[in-house]
């Protein structure tokens, strides 16, 4: 049974309404969702309180027998589709320098927060026609690697130096980009090799994903055009370097302690950084509670909980990333947060 406050999580469409806007206004307009997501979602929440609340245990197995959440989360793959088409569509018509550059940041907010962000969802279920949704999102930022590495590697070695994911106290997070978009490339490919060097047969992964991603950026070249493609690209860094600035405030300064020369402690609630700000928990469909999800990373998103001991971002998700990228600052007031329980 439906109830009200479950539409909360309609808002989330605003955002490839207002990347849609963006795309027909032009000009200033093009960075449309972009301004959504990065000035008033921001200036919204330093005015509404976060809420620490969770529901009753029968309510959130009713939200869990409930069809809404998920058809929610599939109803952005044809809408990232449609978006992508009409973004590639806007650069053939060779747009204003101003307004290339505006719809690349657009689309690539889009290709971040409802791509790789409900991917990342999807790719926990364990339906495959679930999971063939979620590297469908993938596949415009070039991320098809994260289903491998997210799953097998970031959520084994969290919070370790072992995790490309977990930036190190006192990493920048340019620095930071760098690191893990190179490191987590290159460990999807080694749990490939482990995976089939243990006897499990078929084929690396990561070869058939490589041949998918060249036919996607192919397909573009010969329908638009080569120069196209490479805005495409472009647009699939933006979203790709989106899910690194989450990574980056997700899990900063958070170590796990060492309890042999292989061996950490189990992941703990104070190993993920959390927000509890309303208007970015429907956004990016509950992300922020992040604590709850690497408890029980089955767990749907619409069921996710607030841990009282996890650690507290100063500012919702996107106002934090916003905040990372002027390191002295950011350095400043998330210091004094790490909790004393982790090794920083």
């Amino acid at each position: 049974m439906l109830r009200f406050k479950d539409l909360k999580y309609l808002l989330a469409y605003l955002l490839p309404l207002i990347a849609w806007w963006g795309f027909s206004a032009g000009g200033l307009w093009s960075f449309g969702s972009a301004y959504w997501a990065f000035i008033l979602i921001p200036l919204i929440e330093l005015f509404v309180p976060a809420s620490k609340d969770n529901m009753s245990q029968e309510e959130y197995e009713r939200r869990e027998r409930s069809w809404l959440f998920d058809v929610l989360l599939y109803l952005n793959v044809p809408i990232v589709y449609f978006l992508l088409y009409i973004y590639l569509q806007q650069m053939q018509a060779a747009p204003s320098t101003l307004e290339v550059i505006g719809m690349t940041v657009n689309m690539g907010v889009v290709l971040g927060s409802l791509g790789i962000n409900v991917a990342h969802e999807l790719g926990h279920r364990s339906s495959a026609t679930e999971r063939g949704m979620a590297l469908a999102l993938l596949l415009p930022s070039a991320y098809l690697h994260f289903y491998i590495e997210h799953n097998r590697g970031h959520h084994k070695y969290v919070a370790t130096e072992r995790d490309p994911a977990t930036a190190r106290k006192g990493e920048t997070v340019y620095a930071f980009w760098v690191r893990s978009l190179y490191q987590t490339y290159m460990h999807a490919w080694s749990l490939e090799r482990q995976r089939l060097q243990t006897g499990n047969g078929g084929i690396n992964l990561m070869w058939i994903y490589s041949v998918i991603q060249i036919a996607y950026w192919a397909i573009i070249a010969i329908v638009w055009s080569w120069q196209v493609m490479l805005l495409a690209m472009a647009a699939g860094l933006v979203g790709a370097l989106l899910l690194e600035c989450v990574n980056y405030i997700e899990h900063y300064g958070l170590l796990r302690h060492k309890v042999s020369e292989h061996r950490y402690e189990p992941v703990q609630q104070w190993h993920s950084w959390n927000s509890n700000h309303e208007l970015g928990r429907i956004v990016l469909y509950e992300l922020v509670r992040h604590s709850d999800h690497h408890m029980k990373s089955q767990r749907p998103y619409q069921s996710l909980r607030y841990i009282d001991r996890s650690p507290q971002l100063p500012l919702g998700y996107p106002g934090s990333i916003l905040l990372s990228m002027i390191p002295a600052l950011w350095f400043r007031v998330i210091h004094k947060r790490i909790p004393a329980t982790v090794h920083a």
